[in-house]
Order: C-alpha cells, then sequence, then structure tokens
C-alpha cells in the first residue's frame, strides 16, 4: 500500500560541495527523517508526517532551521542602482528597516529568483534568496556596469518561528516590542546580551517571526532556550510544510516557477513597474509580453486523489486528451481530503472550476483548476 507522501529513495552523501547548518545536531537529535537540497545545503523536510506537521502548524508553533534561504549582501554607493537593475518592483522608495519581496528577472524577462530585499542603510541591501544562484547574477552585473559595490554571501543563519503561537513565544525571549513589529518590517532586538536581526516574515500563511543570527554560539544558545520554554506553546520542530503553502498560494522558485516563466504568467503584475524611470533588466521585453498578452498561467488545482509524487512535472490533459497545462506542485491537503497543487495552465484553458485529468502511476485521475490561494 502507498503512503500519501513516499520518503527518498536513498540517503543524502554528505560532502564539502552540500553545506550543513549550525543546527543540524539538534535536528537530529529531534528525530528529522528527511532532508532536500537547496542552495547547496540541507533543508529538513518532515519530522513526523506532512499531515500532522500540518495541523500542528495551523494550532501552534514550529521553529524552522531555514538557513538554506543565503543572504546576499551588496553595499556601496551604487549598491541601489545594482538591486534596483535585478529587480522589476519600484525600490526607488524603498525604506530602512522594511523588507520587499521582489522579483528578480534577466534581460528577456525571466525570473531569476523570487527573494526578499531588505534594505539595511543607504547603502547597504541584503537580499534573501530562494534557490538559484543570485551572487553570480549580481557580480556579474556589477563588473559590466562596473559599479561601486562589494557583495558577498553573508555569513547568516536564519531560525523561523512559524505559527499562531509564535507570537507569545516570541514575546516571552524578546518582550512585549516584538508584536508592534508590523509584516515585511525588521529591527534589531536582544537576547541573553546579544542582538538579533528579525523580521516579521516566513513562508506561511499562518505568521510569525525569522530570526537572522550572524553568531553560531549564539545562535545554538537562542535554539536551545525556545526548547527550554516551549512546552507551554507545544513548540515543535518543523519545516516549510508543502501543503500548507500551497494551500496560501505561496510560490517556490524551481518548482512553480523559474527561468522560462516571466512575472505576469506567474501573477507578479503588481511587483512589475512599466510605467515609471526605474532601470531594471528585462523592461523592454517585459512591455513586449504585456502588450501581446500572456500564453499561460499559474493556477491551483484540486486533483481527485490522495497521493500524487510530481518530481519533473505532470502534463495535464483535457477531456479530449489535449495537452493544456504542467502540475508544477502538489501535496495531500488533510482539509480538503484531497490533492491540491500549482500548475502552469494555457491561458485559454485557464477557467476556475473547468475540468481536467491527469496519470498518477498509469491510472487517470481527475480535477479543476480553481484560484490562488484555494480556498
Amino acid at each position: 500500500m502507498k503512503t500519501l507522501y513516499p520518503t527518498l529513495r536513498a540517503a543524502i552523501t554528505r560532502s564539502r560541495r552540500l553545506r550543513g547548518t549550525p543546527f543540524i545536531s539538534r535536528l537530529e537529535k529531534q528525530g528529522v527523517k528527511s532532508f532536500t537540497v537547496y542552495n547547496h545545503m540541507l533543508l529538513p523536510t518532515t519530522f513526523s508526517s506532512p499531515e500532522e506537521e500540518y495541523n500542528h502548524l495551523k494550532e501552534h508553533v514550529q521553529i524552522w532551521d531555514v538557513s538554506v534561504q543565503r543572504e546576499i549582501e551588496i553595499v556601496g554607493k551604487d549598491s541601489g542602482k545594482l538591486v534596483q537593475l535585478m529587480t522589476c518592483r519600484n525600490l526607488s522608495n524603498a525604506k530602512i528597516g522594511n523588507c520587499y519581496y521582489a522579483p528578480l528577472v534577466d534581460s528577456d524577462g525571466g525570473i531569476i529568483n523570487d527573494p526578499l530585499i531588505y534594505k539595511l542603510e543607504e547603502n547597504r541591501w541584503r537580499v534573501c534568496i530562494a534557490d538559484s544562484d543570485v551572487l553570480l547574477f549580481a557580480k556579474g552585473i556589477a563588473s559590466v556596469k562596473d559599479f561601486k559595490v562589494n557583495i558577498f554571501e553573508a555569513k547568516i543563519d536564519t531560525l523561523a518561528i512559524q505559527g499562531p503561537k509564535s507570537f507569545k513565544i516570541m514575546e516571552k525571549i524578546f518582550g512585549k516590542e516584538i508584536n508592534n513589529l508590523k509584516f515585511f518590517r525588521f529591527d534589531n532586538f536582544t537576547f541573553n546580551k546579544r542582538k538579533y536581526l528579525i523580521s516579521r516574515s516566513g513562508f506561511s500563511k499562518q505568521g510569525g517571526f525569522e530570526i537572522h543570527t550572524d553568531n553560531i554560539e549564539g545562535a545554538l544558545e537562542l535554539y536551545d532556550y525556545f526548547f527550554e520554554i516551549g512546552k507551554e506553546f507545544n513548540l515543535k520542530p518543523g519545516a516549510p510544510n508543502h501543503p500548507e503553502r500551497i494551500e496560501g498560494g505561496l510560490l517556490s522558485y524551481g518548482s512553480d516557477m523559474d527561468i522560462f516563466d516571466n512575472p505576469f504568467e506567474c501573477g507578479f503584475d503588481k511587483y512589475v513597474d512599466l510605467n515609471s524611470d526605474i532601470v531594471f533588466l528585462g523592461k523592454e521585453n517585459l512591455i513586449k509580453i504585456k502588450d501581446k498578452g500572456i500564453n499561460k498561467k499559474l493556477m491551483g488545482v484540486k486533483i481527485d486523489s490522495k497521493f500524487i509524487d510530481v518530481e519533473q512535472g505532470l502534463p495535464m490533459l483535457d477531456l479530449k486528451d489535449n495537452e493544456v497545462g504542467q502540475l508544477r506542485s502538489a501535496a495531500y491537503s488533510p482539509k480538503f481530503n484531497k490533492v491540491v497543487g500549482i500548475a502552469m495552465i494555457e491561458k485559454k484553458f485557464s477557467e476556475v472550476a473547468k475540468r481536467f485529468k491527469i496519470n498518477i502511476d498509469g491510472n487517470f485521475v481527475s480535477g479543476e483548476i480553481c484560484n490562488l490561494p484555494i480556498v
């Protein structure tokens, strides 16, 4: 009998090219069952089961090791020019203390990454990246443009505190002021005489924070203290939860979108500024794409199955066996008691409630298209 979530078929061999995080030994003692590889690092994926962790995340609080979200720092008098050149979002009025979800695009308008960009100082930015090599991308542009900047990977490891009880446990550790932090804002807070940059952000829809640590000793001390006081809040170790983020319409770079997709196809219209005089890569091509119109579009789907395994994307067929899209992410949803997913669908077929079929291990099952987030 198949399980709802197949485990890894083989162990990952660690090497110098595959980096761990400061928290790996803690995670192993806490019973981590599986990892994936993200930005050449180990990202925990499961401790119990995705269903159990889904329910727990929605009711309590979890701590995630998301050190794989590497942070590229760009410093210097031309740092603002470089950051703006990389993204189609208008950052001309960006404020210190704010972080901005900002798709990065290449000269064709294809999506390179979808990071959070932090404005730390007037000439200092930090780009918290998804799974692609933004460091070399930024350095290449800076070299060609002869920008006066210093670009490097900051030595930061990040903990995400996610779930409805995250506000209470963070208040107990960092004080009441932490709950004055607005969404997509950041500030420095102190624990045991060490300062931590904390942002109101995270890869879930349940609310929470991300703690950016720059000292391994302090990071481990903080991690352990969370569990010292965590029983009161039913704190557990966790990881970004696949069904929860799909339901919430949180896109994963490399799975739901990549360099062959543009921001309009991915629903990022509000992050594309074609009308101001800002300069960014791919602007001319994105103007042409917008004028012509898109041919495909990311949508949500519900599938009449309780099992699915998506590795390379699965073709979606209409009732006449014509391919009309590609399923890019999918997982069993305890809320809907069926598989939910994110798919790139031909624009002419992208109507809510439109039916399709998909081949799962030799058997065709049906599904329907829906909006994102999936409700």
